[in-house]
């Protein structure tokens, strides 16, 4: 890869996991939470991965055209299909009590559809920084949800347990595809904000998880995330 493009790589790369870091500090202590704000921080991110993830994960490897990054999605796809990944969230959530409800699913509703409607724009690096993104914050709030289940009598770690691990991989992959991507790129590509807008649309669909009348507590956080 050509140095301006090694460059911008690396800048999207540090913004994204700026926007992690950024979503990780927002959320609220556990132990500050209602059994409801608990049992809705898993119902609404359950809303939003269960009948998701795979569909975005598709539309990247429909938009890329590498190789590379077509080896390197489908291997992805493949562990999400062949391990049932979506039965292990859903086990995980009647394990907490916490199936998403029609509240629920409308409280995500309408900047979900606004993902959908940018993934359908099929633009390959855009979608595979967001979808970086998404793994790479997958990672670090596995433990973080894994302790509000736990509050809520769960001892079905499982999703938690394989996510946390996974999704290491899973991001540092996405990565490489996106260089590779890059690769093809026009020497003059879009300007950063508008590569990252799938990332800042994700995140603002990330935040409606958290439930709005939380306090933020950083300093909870930062451990749980150390511990990914």
């Amino acid at each position: 890869m050509a140095g301006p493009k090694r460059l911008l790589r690396a800048a999207l790369q540090e913004h994204v996991e700026q926007a992690i870091d950024k979503l990780m500090a927002s959320l609220p202590n556990p132990e500050q939470l209602s059994p409801e704000q608990q049992r809705g921080i898993i119902a609404r991110y359950t809303a939003v991965l269960e009948g998701n993830f795979i569909y975005w994960m598709t539309a990247a490897y429909l938009a890329v055209a590498s190789d590379e990054a077509h080896t390197i999605i489908e291997d992805n796809l493949r562990e999400e299909v062949r391990d049932n990944h979506p039965g292990m969230l859903r086990r995980f959530a009647i394990a907490a009590r916490a199936v998403p409800t029609d509240t629920d699913a409308l409280a995500v509703y309408r900047n979900l559809e606004t993902v959908r409607r940018f993934v359908g724009e099929l633009s390959a690096v855009k979608i595979v920084l967001m979808m970086a993104f998404f793994e790479g914050f997958i990672t670090r709030f596995m433990p973080y949800l894994a302790d509000l289940a736990a509050r809520r009598g769960s001892a079905e770690q499982e999703y938690t347990d394989v996510h946390g691990v996974v999704d290491v991989v899973h991001t540092e992959g996405l990565f490489r595809a996106l260089e590779a991507e890059m690769r093809l790129a026009p020497e003059a590509p879009e300007p950063i904000t508008r590569l990252l807008t799938g990332v800042e649309l994700l995140r603002t669909l990330i935040e409606t998880v958290i439930p709005a009348d939380a306090e933020p507590a950083a300093s909870v956080v930062a451990p749980i995330a150390e511990a990914a």
